[in-house]
C-alpha cells in the first residue's frame, strides 16, 4: 500500500506511543518521529483483594493500565485530527490493543485511517517499520 505524503502513523502497545510522519512523495516511504510517549508506571500499591475477599491479580491491574493507555492514544488521535493535524492514519498495534483502541476512535479519526496492522513494533527501529510498511519481506516477527 502506498501511505499518503504527510500521513499519520501511530505505533502503540499498552505502554507505548510513538507518532511517526511520513515525509516521503510520489510513493516512497520517509518516516520522521514526532513524539514518543510512555505510560507512567504504576506504584505498585494497587489493592490485592476485593470485596468479599476476592482476589484482585496484578495483571487485572496491568490490563486495565494498558487499556485506559489505548483509550488515552485514541482521545491524543481525536484531538489531533479535530485539529487538522493529519488527513491519513496508519495504526501499527498488537491485536489486543488495536481492538482497544477502536472501542474509542472518534469518527473523525476513523474515517482517516488508510491502513491498520496488528503487529508489536513499539521496540522496532524505523527501518524495520518502514519496510513492513513497504511489505519488504526483510522484518523478522
Amino acid at each position: 500500500m502506498n501511505i499518503p505524503h504527510n500521513a499519520l502513523i501511530l505505533v502503540v502497545d499498552g505502554s507505548t506511543m510513538l507518532f511517526l510522519r511520513n515525509q516521503g512523495q510520489g510513493g516512497n516511504l520517509d518516516l520522521v518521529s514526532e513524539a514518543q510517549h510512555q505510560r507512567d508506571d504504576q506504584d505498585g500499591s494497587a489493592p490485592t483483594s476485593g470485596r468479599g475477599g476476592a482476589s484482585v491479580h496484578e495483571g487485572d491491574y496491568q490490563q486495565l493500565d494498558e487499556n485506559r493507555y489505548a483509550a488515552d492514544a485514541a482521545d491524543q488521535l481525536r484531538m489531533r485530527a479535530l485539529a487538522g493535524d493529519f488527513e491519513a492514519l496508519v495504526i501499527i498495534a498488537p491485536p489486543k490493543t488495536l481492538g482497544e483502541l477502536r472501542k474509542h476512535l472518534h469518527k473523525e479519526v476513523e474515517s482517516r485511517i488508510v491502513m491498520e496492522l496488528p503487529k508489536e513494533m513499539t521496540n522496532r527501529p524505523l527501518p524495520d517499520i518502514a519496510a513492513m510498511l513497504t511489505g519488504r519481506s526483510d522484518v523478522a516477527d
